[in-house]
Formats: C-alpha cells, structure tokens, sequence
C-alpha cells in the first residue's frame, strides 16, 4: 500500500497515542504508557520515511503531492476539503518535527519517571504531535489553522502542566492569550484570502497570485495586507517582537516541552507558513522589508537580553527568540531555503541544548540557577560533551551545522534588497552575542569550583534514556549542516537549496532573487569573518569566567543601569503591565462589571424584581380581613365604574 496515498496516517498514529494514554493511560504502568507514547511518535518517523522514499520517485509535474481526502466543510458555493499534501518543504518539516519529537519522547520516559501525571503529560505529548503533523501536511489554509489552533491549545495544556505552580498556570495563559492575539491577526488574513482569491488551497490561491503585478515599496495593495496579517500570527508563534513575551515564561513547563515546542516544532510553524506562503510575501516589497526589519530587531533584541541571565533555561529562552529573528530575517530577504536550512539546523542544537540543560537539572536536583552550579564537567561528562557540541553548533562554528546556516543568512543579508550593510553587521554582533552568551552558559555550570553544597547536591549522570536522544541529536548537530558544505568550493552545490528549490521557484524572477547575487569581496572572507566574530565571542566569555572572574561583577557595577535594564529584559512586562494589562483590568472591573453589568443588566433585573416587590406588597395591603373596608372599596369600584360608562355613553 502506497502510503503518499494515506498520508493522514501520519498524524493519526499520534493522535491514537494521545487517546489510549488518555482514555486509559492512568490504569497502565509507566512502561505501557511509555511504549504507546513513544511507540505511536516512532512508528509515525517510521512512516514519514517511507513517504519520503515514494515522494523520491515521483515524476517533477507530480509535486506537489495532494490528496483530499473528504468534503469538510461545504456551504453554498464554499467548500473546504480535508486535503493533505507533500512536497520538498513538507518533506523537511516532517522528517523534523517526528524524528526530533521521537527522540524527545524517549527522552521524557526519564525525565518525567518520577512526576506526577506521567499518562497525562505524555497524552499532551501526543496531541501536540497529532497537530503539529497536521499543519505541516495541510493543502490549504483552514485545514493548516486547524493545526495552528491545536498547538497553541497543547501549548497552554504542557506550559501549565505543573498546575499546582501559579508561575505555571500564569505562563499557560499568558502564552495562550498571546497567540491568540496573532491569530486573529491569521484569521483576518485567512478571510482576505478567500474574499479576493475564492479559494483556500494553496495550488489554486498561488497560482493566482503568482499572475498578479508586484506591490512596490511605495504601494500598500491587497497582497501586502494578506501578508502582513498572516505574519501578525507568525509573530506570535514564533515569538518575534512585540509578541515573543510569552516564550520566556513558558520555560515553566517541563524542560523536555521546552526542548519539543519551544525549540524544534511549534515555535517554528511561524516561519513554516511564511515560507509556505513566500508568493505572497514575494508580492510585497512591503511585507519583504517589514518581515526582515522585525526578524532582525528580535534576533539582537533577545541577544542582549540573554546577556545577563541566570537561569539556564531562560537564557536558551531567549536564543530561541533570537534564533528564530534570524529564520525570519532569512524569510524577509527572500532567502527562504537559507531560513529553513537554519529551522533544521536550529531544530537538532537547540532541542539537544535543551534536553542537556534538563540533564543540568536533573543532576543538580532540580536546580535552575547558573550562579549554583560550578565544576560539572567531570561529574557528568556525556551531559558536558554533548552540550558543548550543541553550543559549538548555535555559535556558528565550523564544521558545525550551525555554520552552514547562518552564514547563508549573514551572506543574503547583505545582497538581497531588503538587507544591506547595516543589516548585515547587526546579525554579525548578534552572531558574537550568541558565542558568548553561550560559553557563558558551559564555563558557569562546567567550569570552575563548585558553587553548591556538595554535600546536600549529590550530582549523577542522567540514565541512558536522557543519554542516548543526546548523543543522537549532537551527532545531528554536527553534521546536519553538511548538505551545503560543497558550495564552500569553487563550483560546488548547495544541495539542501537545490532540494528546496522547486518550492521557491517564484524568487527567479522576482526582485528578492538573492541566490545568484555574490556579496561584495570574497565570499570565503564574510565566512572568516563570522567565524572570528564567534571566537571572540568564546574569548570574552572565557575571560570574563574562567581566567578574570572578578570581571562580570565590577562591570555590573560600573554600568549598572544598563545591566539592569538587561537584567529585568528592558521592564517590557511591566510596560505591558502598565500600558496594557492594568488599564484593561480597569475598564473590566470600573465599565464592564461594575457599570454595564452590575449597575446595568443586573439593575435592571433586580430593579423588576424590586418594584414588584413593592407593588405587591401595597397591593398586599388590601387585603386586610375587614368587612367594613371592603364594602367600601366595593362602593369604590362601583362608583367608578359607573362614571366610566357614563363617561363613555355621552
């Protein structure tokens, strides 16, 4: 059975996972449980692999591969099918999202052995897999939302999973009211979609799009709203500024939600659907300039904040955030095969440099705090080395995969039309802000003497179930990038662009074409001179730690109101706080609650009740048990109806 014919397969087999941990998971032991939850993600990589091999073989005018599978929505003449399809980007993002989602299932079997909830956070696991495959495989826009939805729903059910913690629950909504603010920004999008092209599958929308004129830097039409609304969703998934706030905080879930959602799959799925729908964005000198712009204020945004931190999870927070600037700045100068290459590259080191952490953390009992470790490197070596490989990678070293990648980005920065100089040495001091934050990281909790009781802290080497997804993904890490290592030669190719390639092949004749366009100078010498940025980088941070470590202390000092402002991440929540969160608390409690629905609605219907109350409690007082006063109020009412019909008659 040819499975290209079955794809929903795919999704399906999570989907069943997350059912039977979660209908029955909690009669189960943690091995059944274990084997469904790994068992269902294992057998989904397994079937990606074969849908890839039967996608090798198909004929170019096959691809992309669709198939609609039933009539999901019909109404008039609207109709929405459940379509699914593969082609070279699907192909990319599937063998990602269950390859490295498999490695961090088996990974949390030992991670979480001892929480509570374990069927319940695998059941989650599950889910958040079933829609992520989803919005991955969707033939158009309403069935990818669907997936889109359902990540953030997971989101909010993994972030807030320790739901006895506030900080948790608070993290679980904050992410989920974020997102939802980019997704009415996607909706809107979605509507003007249909409102100008009909249609919602992709084929027939691009298409359409493809034959219209380019909006030029000086014109704001219609395709440059599309594109700019359905980024407003990118921004939130992907956490770019002004909606990254909620990445942060999310590190309250557990360190391998961390490394699934906030790392390799959900946080990507923005940069995914930009790149999906590059046609529109290519239309838009606009959007090009403004997704670019933004890509790049998040990148050296989050670096410097990072800078100071001390939590080990939340400075790999925020080079999330910084990461995921350069995938959209890649996106905004057209290069989109240099900003997914960086999404897989970004998906093997940061989900190893997470899980690593969570091996930190294990060994360390729990502890979080930079300033508490010290002197790791000989009490859990495989956690160390495979750390460092992952930090070697994000730092841009060669032959690491993080190189490869980011030097395309660095290179499109400065030929594409939306880059230039500027931009191009801002991602390169971003590029030296994530060495050194990063061997920052390794010399505090490797290096050095131990700053912890060793005495209550007995440090241990985490079980081979943490240790072998580890091991994997550093592997992945340093080779992962090897597709493009022959453009480094004269002639060579860029197989993993070349792959991309019929994706994209709008940017040809387009004005963001930048494959083509060589950098001013030697290429070889802006690669050079990104290595050197990333060494010095490695340089400062060993001396700050490991030769001076006096140093970091006196410069807090010294500049104390920017490493404060560093320190508290510019007070960006309590702007928001105080711009956005307690005004709306006002109007809520002053407007809403007290004016329109206590004083309103509810004076209202109390109000009825009151004077019917009163009416009938004067009306009660008639009937007072006297015959005398009866008989009066029946002369009353005789004689007024008397003169009423007499009245009447004249």
């Amino acid at each position: 059975m040819p499975l290209l014919d079955h794809l929903w397969i795919i999704p399906a087999l999570p989907l069943l996972g997350a059912a039977l941990n979660g209908l029955l998971g909690s009669r189960w032991p943690k091995s059944v449980v274990n084997a469904v939850a790994a068992g269902s993600t294992g057998l989904a990589f397994a079937a990606v692999l074969k849908v890839v091999q039967e996608f090798s073989s198909l004929p170019a005018a096959a691809v992309p591969w669709v198939r609609a599978y039933f009539p999901w929505i019909v109404a008039g003449k609207f109709r929405v099918d459940f379509a699914l399809q593969v082609d070279q980007l699907t192909v990319v993002m599937l063998l990602v999202v269950t390859g490295v989602g498999w490695l961090i299932h088996i990974y949390s079997t030992g991670y979480m052995a001892h929480e509570g909830g374990y069927y319940r956070f695998f059941a989650y696991l599950n889910l958040f897999m079933f829609f992520m495959l989803v919005l991955v495989l969707a033939a158009n826009y309403v069935v990818m939302f669907v997936g889109w939805e359902g990540v953030g729903l997971c989101s909010y059910l993994l972030i807030g999973f320790y739901f006895h913690k506030k900080s948790a629950t608070d993290a679980g909504k904050k992410a989920f009211i974020v997102n939802r603010i980019g997704d009415f920004g996607f909706m809107l999008g979605m509507f003007l979609i249909f409102k100008t092209f009909g249609a919602f599958d992709f084929a027939t929308v691009f298409q359409k799009v493809a034959a219209l004129p380019v909006d030029p830097l000086h014109r704001f039409g219609t395709l440059s709203a599309i594109a700019l609304l359905l980024f407003v969703g990118a921004m939130g998934k992907s956490a770019q500024v002004p909606l990254y706030v909620w990445l942060p905080d999310a590190m309250e879930g557990p360190t391998p939600v961390s490394a699934l959602i906030h790392a390799a799959t959900m946080v990507t799925a923005g940069v995914y659907m930009v790149a999906r729908s590059n046609t529109f964005y290519l239309h838009s000198s606009v959007a090009m300039h403004l997704v670019a712009t933004i890509g790049l204020m998040s990148a050296f945004f989050a670096a410097t904040i990072a800078l100071v931190q001390t939590d080990i999870k939340r400075v790999l927070a925020y080079s999330t955030v910084s990461q995921l600037g350069y995938m959209v700045l890649a996106c905004g100068l057209g290069a989109f095969s240099a900003g997914i290459f960086h999404l897989m590259t970004h998906a093997f080191f940061k989900a190893l440099l997470f899980l690593a952490a969570g091996s930190v953390i294990h060994a360390m009992g729990g502890e979080q705090d930079l300033l508490k470790m010290g002197g790791l490197r000989k009490k859990i070596p495989w956690t160390f080395w495979t750390m460092l490989v992952g930090t070697l990678a994000i730092a841009g070293f060669p032959p690491f995969a993080g190189f490869f990648s980011k030097d395309e980005i660095l290179l499109a920065s400065l030929t594409s039309p939306a880059g230039g100089v500027v931009t191009y040495w801002i991602a390169l001091l971003t590029a030296l802000f994530t060495s050194f934050y990063m061997f920052r990281l390794i010399f505090l909790s490797f290096f050095g003497s131990a700053r912890y009781d060793e005495h209550s802290v007995h440090v241990h080497e985490s079980p081979s179930s943490m240790i072998v997804p580890l091991v994997i993904l550093a592997v992945l890490s340093l080779t992962g990038g090897w597709m493009a290592a022959p453009a480094l030669l004269e002639g060579g190719v860029n197989h993993f662009e070349a792959y991309l390639s019929p994706v994209f092949a709008g940017i040809a004749h387009l004005p963001f074409e930048t494959q083509s366009v060589s950098p001013p100078g030697s290429e070889h010498a802006y690669m050079a001179l990104a290595v050197a940025s990333s060494a010095f980088g490695l340089l400062v941070a060993w001396l700050f730690y490991i030769r001076r470590p006096a140093i970091p202390a006196k410069l807090a000092k010294f500049f104390d109101t920017p490493y404060n402002l560093l320190l508290h991440k510019y007070y960006v929540d309590e702007i928001y706080d105080a711009l956005v969160i307690e005004p709306l608390e006002w109007v809520s409690t002053n407007v809403l609650w007290r004016g329109l629905d206590a004083a309103g609605i509810d004076g209202a219907v109390n109000g009825t009740a009151d004077l019917a109350q009163d009416l009938g409690g004067q009306l009660r007082r008639l009937q007072s048990g006297n015959a005398r006063s009866y008989g009066t109020w029946v002369i009353v009412g005789a004689v007024a109806l008397t003169t009423l019909f007499l009245w009447l008659v004249a």
